[in-house]
């Protein structure tokens, strides 16, 4: 027995590198307030194979739900965000649930803040690319909503005003 679990140990060790797929490219928006919000964070963005996993931690938000796209131009540079476009569609599909496969690229998951304002969201998303593309989300921008998503609404949601944004570049 001494002697098998060492054996036991690296074969482990071996089995666990060999199950780990290789990350492919991968992109960051940090998000700023708009003009008289107090919302930031990051937001990052790594290609794995046809998916992309999408990791967002988000404070300064009020309780409850909030629309989170993916808009189609990297320019926060106006005080309100609207500089960042509508939502980012180049496939033209209708605004729908990110689980949806008949959606805009842009469309996510609606971040779900705490008490204190704090939000994380950790999923997969598919139709969107790193890198190359008529999808590729460089040079995009990623807004967060100060209200939740109807994913009905054409072509919002219906999220109102932006509270947050930043601009989604490799890393």
């Amino acid at each position: 027995m001494k002697r098998t679990l060492p054996f036991i140990a690296i074969v482990a060790l071996f089995a666990g590198c060999a199950s780990m797929s290789p990350s492919g490219p991968s992109a960051v928006a940090d998000l700023a307030p708009t003009t008289g919000n107090t919302a930031k964070g990051t937001v990052t963005f790594t290609q794995k194979g046809d998916k992309v996993i999408v990791h967002a931690m988000v404070s300064g938000l009020a309780a409850g739900t909030h629309g989170f796209h993916i808009h189609e131009k990297g320019d926060c540079s106006s005080g309100d965000g609207i500089s960042a476009g509508g939502h980012f569609n180049p496939l033209g599909k209708p605004h729908s649930y990110p689980t949806v496969e008949d959606r805009h690229a842009g469309d996510m998951p609606m971040l779900a803040a705490d008490s204190a304002g704090n939000a994380v969201l950790d999923g997969e998303l598919d139709v969107i690319t790193i890198g190359a593309g008529a999808t590729d989300i460089v040079g995009k921008a990623v807004i967060v909503h100060k209200d939740g998503d109807d994913f009905k609404t054409q072509p919002t949601g219906n999220s109102g005003a932006r509270v947050a944004c930043g601009v989604i570049r490799k890393s």
